[in-house]
């Protein structure tokens, strides 16, 4: 009954896996394909695109599911459901969650140390008068070639780095060299790994100061500002054309005698009949738009996004007191640096958090909530990125824009958000720290009560708690010293 039990919920959440699997990947295609240029795309670079965003999709999906998987193993008063009981079991839950999160992260690395890089040199080494791909790849593996390197020195870094007291002075050399292989051997590799992603987080702790700030400003504020009318803005448009017609024709007044125009006016002509071809085919364009459904649709729901952007804005509110809450909880209560400023239990009372645990009662809602924040973080860089274009420090490289995005600035949106999405699993705990490590998980404490009976002394009873950094622990998870996001299980 346990087995059948097991594998019926297992086969439901595979199905919810591959149900979001395929709307993420629909997702990027119509993303990637809204904003690329039709003249400049190519096949290479835009499935490199829509690979690379919906691993960062997919990347930023796994810490919801990781909470709903290891709170669904107990019913809510606290004890195991009959398929989660055996400890094999749990452990082998645990660790295929774990080894997700190491597949994603290891993906990660190939795409912005190889793959996004080797695709970018290629398509800028392309010459449409020479059409050599074999000159083509060479180029851009030799440019390629110095990421390449940066990743290798960051693994070595990681792995031959010891996290714990070599032996002592009175050792060899040989031995203190055997020491490191040896550590090296016994963690699997997992703390290069992990100094690799911890290196490409502080970059998108950047990345996130400047897009997603900048996006969780913007995206509110266009929301309530809203776009200018369709309507109006053909009615500009004809006003405009209306305007460079007068001005065609009081030039041409000025041969009707049979004088020749002199060369200015002629320049002024020809850069007006210009002019009026682009309003003529924007006011085509417009017309379009207007019978476009999707207007008169946008047009309708004007009031709701309105108040989705009011709602946003006192989102961005709540994460920042909940940030400055939990960074003050952090520098007053946390174990120190040497272990990353974790903060075992809750000291401070943080908003986030304790919305969290009061949903827990009503499932599905708090499984909805992380899941919406984590959505939110990624969408808000979209379209920080989206509005700000691509900078280096204070030189604009590139624009985003709707169909005339050239494929360097998709490799590199996506490329950015691959390295916010590291910082923004770690920039979740922060907001929600018990929850984020705990989940909804509850368990039985045993506790000593009085007796009906005074004779009899008193009695043990069973009271379901929420799971704290006071609950006894199961199989916690940590890598390096780095948490990767890897729930605790408490028994």
């Amino acid at each position: 009954m346990a087995a059948q039990s097991f594998l019926s919920e297992s086969l439901l959440g595979w199905s919810i896996f591959t149900f979001i699997l395929l709307v993420i990947l629909a997702f990027c295609w119509v993303y990637i394909r809204k904003f690329q240029s039709r003249q400049e795309s190519e096949v290479v670079s835009t499935i490199t695109a829509i690979c690379a965003l919906a691993i960062a999709l997919i990347t930023s999906a796994l810490l919801p599911v990781d909470i709903f998987l290891v709170s669904f193993m107990k019913y809510p008063n606290g004890t195991y459901k009959e398929w989660a009981a055996n400890n094999e079991t749990r452990a082998q839950i645990e660790d295929t969650v774990l080894y997700g999160y190491y597949t994603l992260y290891s993906i990660i690395l190939f795409c912005v140390f190889l793959w996004i890089p080797f695709v970018y040199f290629y398509y800028e080494e392309r010459d449409d008068d020479n059409g050599n791909k074999c000159s083509q790849v060479k180029n851009a593996l030799k440019y390629t070639i110095g990421f390449v390197i940066v990743c290798v020195v960051l693994l070595l870094i990681g792995a031959f780095v010891p996290l714990e007291t070599p032996p002592g002075q009175n050792s060899t050399q040989w031995e203190k060299v055997q020491y490191l292989f040896e550590e090296l051997g016994s963690s699997h590799g997992l703390p290069a790994l992990s100094f690799s992603i911890s290196s490409l987080t502080l970059i998108g702790m950047l990345a996130v100061i400047t897009y997603t700030a900048y996006g969780m400003s913007v995206l509110p504020l266009n929301l309530i500002k809203g776009t200018r009318s369709v309507m109006y803005e053909r009615l500009e448009n004809t006003e405009d054309i209306d305007d460079v017609e007068h001005q065609i024709e009081k030039l041409k007044s000025k041969c009707k005698d049979g004088r020749p125009l002199s060369s200015r006016d002629r320049h002024n002509l020809q850069e007006l009949e210009g002019k009026l071809q682009v309003l003529q085919r924007r006011g085509r364009h417009l017309e379009i738009a207007e019978r476009n459904c999707c207007t008169k649709v946008g047009s309708a729901l004007r009031p709701f996004k309105v108040l989705l952007g009011i709602f946003f804005i006192l989102v961005a509110l709540l994460f920042t007191v909940a940030l400055f809450i939990s960074n003050l909880d952090k520098a007053l209560h946390s174990a120190g640096i040497s272990s990353g400023f974790i903060i075992f239990g809750t000291n401070l009372t943080n908003p986030l958090n304790e919305l969290l645990l009061a949903l827990q009662p009503v499932f599905p809602l708090d499984y909805i909530l992380i899941t919406v924040i984590t959505m939110y973080f990624v969408l808000t860089s979209m379209a920080g990125i989206r509005h700000m274009g691509i900078w280096f420090f204070w030189i604009r490289l590139y624009k985003i824009r709707p169909k005339r995005t050239r494929p360097q600035a998709l490799l590199f949106l996506c490329m950015i958000l691959l390295l916010i999405v590291l910082h923004t699993s770690y920039m979740i705990y922060s907001l929600a720290p018990q929850y984020v490590m705990y989940g909804s998980q509850k368990y039985l404490s045993q506790s000593q009560m009085p007796s009906a009976d005074p004779t009899s002394g008193n009695a043990t009873v069973a009271i379901t708690k929420i799971c704290d950094a006071d609950a006894p622990e199961g199989f916690p998870r940590w890598s390096g010293g780095v948490l990767l996001q890897g729930e605790e299980v408490c028994d």
